[in-house]
């Protein structure tokens, strides 16, 4: 048996596919959590936009984390929903609606499910993946956007509430830098689309971005992270008045210098 386990959702391709891959503890057991299997990991099938699937991945946290006896349990909250992106007058109701399910109300459920899963006698940890969008005012991004400020949020109160007490998860928001995932890539290589406001820039920006696996090695390098802090974030906001709104991190936040990585803002 494995003396670590690692929950990934969405890693199936992109940053939690590379997170899976550059895993740094030999002979983890790998779960993935989503609506598709994985052909080279163990896989529990859930849909973010479907809360009626959620209680799948706390049964099976609770099953897993009942009677484990290694030495690690980690969980790491990446997958999201991209398909609400777009003005809020140009994105379908019930589309809407999936996103605010997907990309904000399920993090926080999952994350809930497996600090209420895990047992004293080894060490836990929650990943939850935050973006460069909790720190800018970006149209287009009014569902992705606000979730990650939610998600950032939420880490912070629930790891001063826990305070690393025995059998508690240490809980940690991650704000990586660019990444040129395939949604990334897919945004780049569409049509011009109005209600994409940030489409140019995001095109523009690519040479800036961090291939997946790249990415995924500097995240797990700053894991477990230091006792207080509930953000790491790759790369400072940027200068300029817009961004004073968002200037709350404080103390919480452990910034990481990555040469030629930087958060996307614009």
């Amino acid at each position: 048996m494995s003396d670590t386990i690692i929950w990934i959702t969405g890693a199936t391709e992109g940053i939690g596919l590379a997170l899976a891959q550059h895993a740094p503890y030999p002979g983890a057991r790998i779960i993935n959590l989503s609506r598709r299997r994985h052909p080279d990991y163990e896989s529990v099938q859930f849909d973010l936009t479907d809360p009626a699937t959620w209680d799948n991945v706390r049964a099976h946290l609770d099953k897993e984390l009942s009677s484990f006896k290694g030495k690690r349990a980690i969980f790491i909250q990446n997958g999201y929903w991209p398909d609400s992106h777009g003005t809020i007058d140009k994105v379908d109701p019930g589309t809407y609606r999936k996103g605010l399910y997907a990309n904000v109300m399920a993090p926080l459920a999952i994350g809930e499910m497996f600090v209420k899963a895990c047992r004293p006698g080894y060490e836990s940890g929650l990943v939850m993946m935050s973006a460069g969008a909790a720190a800018c005012c970006l149209e287009g991004l009014s569902v992705y956007a606000p979730g990650k400020i939610a998600i950032e949020h939420w880490a912070q109160i629930v790891d001063k509430e826990l305070n690393r007490a025995p059998g508690k998860p240490w809980v940690v928001a991650v704000r990586p830098g660019g990444v040129l995932t395939r949604t990334v890539r897919r945004l780049m290589e569409a049509k011009p689309d109005p209600s994409m406001p940030n489409q140019n820039h995001i095109r523009d920006n690519a040479q800036r971005r961090q291939l997946p696996d790249g990415a995924a090695k500097h995240i797990w390098a700053q894991l477990p992270p230091a006792a207080g802090t509930s953000l790491i974030a790759f790369g400072q906001l940027p200068e300029g008045p817009e961004y004073k709104a968002y200037e709350f991190e404080g103390a919480r936040m452990k910034l990481v210098d990555v040469p030629g990585w930087q958060l996307m803002y614009r």
